[in-house]
């Protein structure tokens, strides 16, 4: 029987970046499940996407997360990254995330109105 997994190696490995900001390519890899070479796919398909942005540090790459950035799909296209991330961190840390910030709170006023 094959296994599955709601989330994506896509979402996987940002999430791995997102715990871990220079977490090497070999960590990754051994956490997802998924060889080396896949993750470097994948980080390169993030960073032309704008998902992530990477820094050179010396001889290591560090990451940053674009998390305003929207999911793909057409389902999902009207969310940012950042709620999948805030979910699993939460979860993760027993923490809720920070508060979103006021521009954020009156972007969903405005949304909400608008679907009045």
């Amino acid at each position: 029987m094959a296994t599955w997994t709601f989330l994506t190696n896509h979402a996987h490995v940002l999430l791995c970046v997102w715990e871990d900001s220079e977490a090497r390519v070999r960590d990754i890899a051994t956490r997802v499940g998924i060889t080396e070479r896949a993750v470097q796919r994948i980080l390169q398909e993030l960073e032309s996407e704008q998902y992530i942005v990477r820094e050179r540090v010396g001889r290591r790459n560090r990451y940053r997360i674009r998390a305003d950035r929207p999911f793909r799909h057409p389902v999902e296209d009207h969310r940012p990254v950042s709620l999948l991330l805030d979910v699993i961190a939460r979860r993760k840390t027993g923490r809720a995330p920070a508060r979103p910030t006021a521009r954020r709170r009156t972007r969903a006023r405005t949304t909400r109105a608008r679907a009045r």
